[in-house]
């Protein structure tokens, strides 16, 4: 494998390269460009115009795929006028600095505040949290908290003789294994079994022991769409505590979920209204509608958050608690996210992901109904679904659909689920705020008019199934 960020070693020639700038870039001299393209690998001698720079980047990016035809990624790809305004506004201002940009420190706090109540908080006032760059960070967050309250309880073994563990299936997204490596914690990972694609109750609840630091339960698998039973695993919990003693907390990673399910599934009980639920995080930026680059951590009270993970710094003036792995990083992602709050309430989130939920469920018939596929999921949880090749379509597979699909700008990912369904492979399509109905009937319109030649073939095509990429993000 190429070493990470590693250049083409295509090498242009200088020739070559002096063609790379259009003439009509150099607004000051036409003729510039002919002689003064920078180069790819190093910083150039001498300045750019900035108009040549921008187009020159520009013109690169072209290349990239259309992220509004991205079906790969949970990511917020469209958002109005006025949030790319605040964001263009607060882009400049560095969050850490809270005694310096008060205000945008209070919309976060007044974030958290909503997201506490909105996951039904004992007290929405006393519960802690904080935002961060993703959900990944938030998940380091909460796992080193649980970490931390384990080692704490058990003083008189650890670190000497006892090892901890973290309970969860194997569809979890990979930052929990990251966590796992950078926090040296043993991941006990429930395979998949049949059609059960995500962890259940029992295989929870067996695999936890006196070092068990927490069970993780996924609100939206990345895999298929499919929310885990977390009111289940907490009751497997509770009787196990009942049983052993153990007692064993769940943090809730609702990446995806945790933004639908509180408007789409109020009956469905995973929050804080579980007691055994101690932290729930959470993307601004996926189904929470904000552009990328903010995530949330929650805890359910001062007491599911060590005080010696909270550093207070005196910085820049001012006495500042932080949790957070990030240091600097702009405020603009934090008030997109107040402002997304603000612009919608309650009732227009519900109409936002009620819409997406039913342009994935009319997608998902609409597939169904060609007759050279099979759904594993409808997008009835969240706005996503998974579907293979009918059992009798012997001519291509998903690796096919999916390299065909690109050719019309549309990206699909194909894949091969972890142990132990190695034997299926699956196309998944996540529908997010601004996929319209429009734009799923031309995507079944261009898979429709791909079939006939796909059905032609004398067997699938693709072959390299190593090459496949889950776009688990």
């Amino acid at each position: 494998m190429a070493p990470l960020h590693k250049g083409s070693d295509v090498t242009d020639s200088e020739h070559f390269r002096r063609l790379a700038l259009n003439p009509f870039y150099g607004e000051a001299d036409p003729v510039g460009g002919m002689t003064e393209a920078p180069p790819k690998h190093r910083m150039p001698e001498g300045p750019l115009a900035p108009s040549s720079a921008y187009q020159l980047v520009h013109d690169e990016l072209m290349l990239d795929g259309n992220s509004r035809l991205n079906l790969a990624t949970f990511v917020t790809t469209w958002m109005e006028p006025q949030a790319g305004v605040l964001m263009a506004e607060c882009r400049d201002k560095n969050m850490i600095d809270k005694d310096e940009y008060p205000r945008t420190a209070e919309l976060e706090r007044r974030c958290v505040a909503m997201l506490a109540d909105l996951w039904h908080a004992p007290d929405p006032a006393a519960a802690v949290g904080c935002s961060t760059t993703g959900s990944s960070e938030a998940c380091m967050l909460a796992g080193m908290a649980l970490k931390r309250r384990w080692a704490k309880r058990n003083a008189d073994r650890y670190p000497a003789t006892a090892r901890p563990n973290l309970v969860m299936g194997v569809n979890v997204q990979v930052c929990w294994e990251k966590f796992c490596d950078f926090w040296e914690v043993e991941a006990r990972l429930v395979p998949m079994e049949g059609d059960r694609y995500h962890l259940d109750a029992a295989s929870a609840a067996a695999l936890c022991d006196e070092n068990t630091i927490g069970v993780v339960a996924v609100l939206g698998s990345t895999f298929d769409g499919s929310y885990e039973p977390v009111a289940e695993i907490c009751a497997a919990l509770d009787e196990l505590q009942a049983r052993t003693g153990l007692d064993v907390p769940v943090h809730v990673d609702g990446a995806s979920g945790a933004m639908v399910a509180p408007f789409l599934d109020e009956d469905l009980v995973w929050d804080f209204r579980l007691p055994r639920v101690s932290s729930i995080n959470t993307s601004g930026h996926k189904y929470g509608l904000v552009y990328p680059g903010v995530g949330w951590a929650l805890w359910r009270g001062v007491e599911e958050l060590p005080e010696e993970l909270v550093f207070r710094v005196n910085y820049l003036g001012g006495d500042m608690p932080t949790f957070a792995l990030n240091f600097s990083r702009p405020g603009a992602q934090v008030v997109a996210q107040y402002y997304t709050f603000l612009r919608l309430g309650r009732e227009g989130y519900r109409a936002v992901q009620q819409t997406s939920r039913d342009v994935a469920r009319g997608l998902a018939e609409r597939i169904e109904a060609m007759g050279d596929f099979r759904l594993l999921t409808r997008g009835d949880q969240l706005p996503v679904f998974a579907f293979t090749t009918a059992p009798d379509v012997t001519s291509f597979d998903v690796f096919d659909v999916s390299r065909r699909l690109r050719e019309q700008g549309w990206l699909v990912p194909a894949y091969t689920f972890p142990a132990h369904r190695e034997d299926l492979s699956v196309l998944r399509v996540v529908c997010r705020n601004g996929f319209s109905a429009d734009l799923a009937s031309l995507f079944v319109e261009d898979l429709h008019r791909l079939l006939p030649e796909l059905r032609s073939q004398p067997h699938p095509f693709t072959g390299d199934k190593a090459a496949a990429t889950a776009f688990h993000h």
